[in-house]
């Protein structure tokens, strides 16, 4: 049995679908569903983990989620990390986050292999509303990233977590190309027949936007990342054909088959 932490999330929704597919015996773990289970008290997962002998999980949660699953019986976990995981930076707060559940799974005693995505073609869906409006304004229009396919990144943790071969790995999982915001704007209106503009929005105006909608030390993060040059997302990986045997999806794909949401 194969438990997937965040089931109705982007990655983990995907995964679900991905494992039922292959014919591999998956729960789907949520607050409010069939297996409830809430990441930040590892106790309230026990229902849920017995008699699992694998695990899809989050990062940014306590280490002694590791323990439980460990004491379940547990034996494989694949942990979705990112690319920040790499700078080694503890005073950024997202980066930390990941080293920290990086750290506590490879000292758990449980084999591991760890997905460190870039940055999620699926982030697009926050300028939804000003798609419909022909006009996308958003930061950092200099910043290249090679954006990944939620469902990309699905795929190979499928494969880490049914086939033979994955133990101690870390997969830097990307896109096949790098898109600057402008160009991720241009092919959404594409995908809807229509013209989108895109406009620079400038880092007081985005610091912000942004302050509202998170913690303050996250937005520091994010503005190290790509105001200050600290993390680079632009670099092409093989990972998911490697891992899959497919080519990863295009953001043109991805814009195509999630165009009505941006209607």
């Amino acid at each position: 049995m194969i438990l997937v932490a965040g089931a109705t999330g982007n990655v983990g929704g995907a995964l679900v679908r991905e494992l039922a597919t292959r014919g591999a015996p998956v729960r789907g773990l949520s607050r409010s569903g069939e297996f409830r289970g809430d990441l930040n008290d590892p106790p309230s997962l026990r229902p849920a983990l017995a008699g699992v002998s694998a695990v899809f999980m989050l990062s940014g949660y306590p280490p002694e989620i590791f323990t439980e699953a460990r004491d379940a019986g547990v034996r494989h976990v694949v942990l979705m990390s990112g690319g920040s995981a790499e700078t080694g930076d503890r005073s950024n707060a997202v980066a930390r986050y990941m080293i920290d559940t990086e750290d506590a799974l490879r000292e758990s005693g449980l084999a591991w292999t760890i997905l460190r995505p870039r940055t999620f073609m699926s982030n697009a869906l926050q300028w939804a509303g000003q798609v419909r409006a022909g006009v996308v304004r958003a930061p950092w229009p200099d910043v290249a990233v090679a954006a990944v396919d939620p469902a990309d990144i699905a795929a190979v943790a499928a494969v880490a977590l049914t086939e033979p071969g994955h133990e101690g790995r870390e997969y830097r999982v990307t896109g096949p190309e790098p898109l600057r915001p402008a160009d991720r704007v241009r092919l959404l209106g594409d995908a809807l027949g229509r013209a989108v503009r895109y406009e620079a929005q400038p880092d007081d105006e985005a610091r912000a936007e942004m302050s509202a909608q998170m913690p303050q030390e996250y937005v520091d993060a994010f503005f190290s990342f790509f105001s200050d040059g600290k993390l680079d997302e632009s670099q092409v990986f093989p990972t998911v054909a490697e891992v899959t045997g497919r080519a990863p999806r295009t953001f043109a794909r991805w814009a195509t088959d999630n165009v009505d949401s941006f209607r």
